[in-house]
């Protein structure tokens, strides 16, 4: 298996336009240090089920814009539904990247139905109308398949099979959930030259 932090520095060099969701627990920490110049456009959730979901909800009101899903197999599984709506729907600028560690990493690591070796989420995808669904275990074709998926013009889908180790050694995140959501909504006024949240009404 691939170490996780080496796919997102591959995945984090490709990018610069584009807007992250990703799934809480530590990919949020190695993401921030793996692609620092992304920190103002991505934003974490943190419930399981709700990243690709809201990247789904991201690419439908910024169609111009790329979009970019960060998720991992235990939140896919708590909401398999957004692969029946994406393969419904077929947005053409969304790219999801699922993290496939086999486990729930941010709570001691029990596992999840991939490990099972019969769970397949690219099979799942691809069951749901989803035809760039993929499964990837060595750097060279996720780094492949990153060029494929910034570049379709339908929704890409690739599972990522890690390991469950996380990069030692890296600096954490000192912002919560409040902070971030404001950083993240900031920049995406400045750059779409929009108002989202506009003054207070008590300023």
């Amino acid at each position: 298996m691939m170490k996780r932090y080496e796919c997102m520095e591959r995945l984090g060099a490709r990018l610069a336009e584009e807007l992250v969701i990703l799934s809480l627990g530590g990919a949020v920490d190695e993401w921030y240090n793996a692609a620092p110049h992304m920190r103002e456009a991505s934003l974490f959730q943190q419930q399981l089920g709700c990243v690709t979901g809201e990247a789904f909800g991201l690419a439908v009101g910024l169609p111009h814009r790329r979009i970019v899903s960060l998720d991992t197999d235990g939140g896919l599984l708590f909401n398999l539904g957004i692969l029946a709506t994406l393969g419904n729907e077929q947005p053409e600028n969304l790219f999801v990247v699922v993290w496939d560690n086999e486990c729930y990493q941010s709570i001691g690591g029990p596992k999840t139905h991939t490990a099972s070796g019969r769970v397949d989420l690219a099979a799942i995808a691809q069951g749901c109308g989803i035809r760039k669904a993929f499964v990837v275990d060595n750097l060279e074709d996720f780094d492949a398949h990153c060029e494929a998926g910034l570049a379709a013009t339908e929704p890409y889908v690739v599972i990522t099979k890690t390991d469950g180790i996380l990069q030692p050694g890296i600096k954490r995140k000192h912002s919560d959930g409040r902070e971030d959501k404001y950083i993240f909504v900031r920049h995406v006024e400045r750059t779409e030259g929009i108002t989202i949240m506009g003054p207070s009404e008590h300023n």
